[in-house]
């Protein structure tokens, strides 16, 4: 305070300023970026994982990167904050869900009553699942469905959901990333937010198996977990803060060797939607590396500091078959799964954010 101001006060006035308790400042918050993994509806872990990290005043999202069901939850957290802020965001993830439960309640694939009764939220004994499962390894989706129009139940839950143009717009945004792979050239497309439409999250979770290819610009696209789930470059090439925070659905480990036909197919698909994800950590840790040792560059190449929320333990024991399975119950107990992971880091590693990784790459990934 200016000492002649101050002596131009009355005495009293004097006393009140120097008594007055100082205004705390507001906290600076964490930023850091989302990496979302693609799972079909086991996305709703990552739902309520993202539901715990935005309740948490401390954290700000920065960008968003996401393949299939990541991609999705990834669009509806950047609409919602558009819309108003973190609890717009919660708000977008709870209608999304609500939505989709709503519309695949009345799907062929989901269990009949006494089937529930008997394999619980497991779909793989179920009539309506083994004659799917059974066409779709006989049949195309072209020879399935030989006509022009391509219909997607998805397709009316994001039309309901998002306002893509908006989306599109929003100039304070966080940015986001979507993920899919070119059919004919076998690259990955990322789609930025600037180019998000219904097609480009259709086509992210577009499985050759059940879906027509998802043409965009002439261009046809399957499903983006084949080469980035999710793809990290984005968050880190262009720009951003240092930490990334992975939601891993597809389990790693199985102790067990898969002997039925359910369970190498469900194996099978866990390494093919890991691989990528693998063969990127592996490029980061090997950057990492050599800063710590000197030889290469700061800024021009940068250090991250990787996290992860994961809950392997409870994940393995759901089949393939469950990542079909939208009934509500289901969902939720996956939400509440992907909250406890959540609380769970915020817990032990909340203070590392924007200090050091809390997860060691070498170990888990490599």
């Amino acid at each position: 305070m200016d000492a002649n101001t101050t002596a131009g006060k009355g005495p009293q006035a004097q006393a009140d300023e120097l008594s007055s308790p100082a205004v705390a400042k507001p906290v600076a918050k964490k930023r850091l970026s989302l990496a979302l993994q693609g799972g079909g509806t086991h996305g709703a872990f990552t739902w309520g994982a993202m539901e715990r990290l935005l309740e948490d005043e401390r954290i700000e999202f920065d960008g968003l990167s996401g393949t299939s069901a990541g991609a999705i939850n990834g669009a509806m957290v950047v609409q919602g904050l558009i819309e108003g802020g973190p609890a717009g965001a919660i708000t977008a993830l709870d209608r999304f869900w609500r939505s989709m439960a709503a519309n695949l309640a009345v799907s062929p694939l989901q269990a009949l009553p006494w089937e529930k009764a008997m394999w619980g939220h497991d779909l793989t004994w179920s009539i309506a699942y083994r004659t799917f499962d059974t066409l779709s390894r006989v049949l195309s989706p072209y020879q399935l469905n030989p006509f022009p129009i391509n219909y997607n139940p998805l397709r009316d839950a994001l039309n309901q959901s998002i306002d893509f143009d908006r989306l599109r717009q929003e100039a304070k945004a966080p940015r986001l990333f979507v993920s899919a792979t070119s059919v004919r050239t076998g690259k990955p497309r990322v789609f930025t937010r600037r180019e998000i439409t219904p097609d480009a999250l259709l086509a992210s979770a577009c499985l050759p198996q059940v879906f027509k290819a998802v043409e965009i610009d002439g261009e046809p696209y399957w499903d983006g977990g084949y080469l980035g789930n999710p793809a990290l470059w984005p968050l880190y090439e262009q720009g951003g803060p240092p930490d990334i925070m992975l939601i891993q659905l597809n389990p790693q480990v199985r102790e067990e060797i898969p002997t039925s036909a359910s369970d190498i197919v469900n194996r099978l698909n866990e390494i093919t939607f890991n691989g990528s994800l693998m063969a990127e950590m592996r490029a980061i840790d090997f950057v990492q590396r050599l800063l710590d040792a000197g030889r290469l560059e700061q800024p021009r190449y940068r250090r991250l500091f990787l996290h992860l929320i994961e809950d392997e333990d409870r994940l393995r024991s759901f089949k393939l078959s469950t990542k079909f399975n939208g009934d509500w119950e289901f969902l939720c107990m996956l939400r509440q799964f992907g909250r406890d992971a959540a609380e769970k880091w915020l817990t032990d590693h909340f203070d590392k954010l924007g200090r050091e990784s809390s997860v060691d790459i070498r170990e888990r990934f490599l």
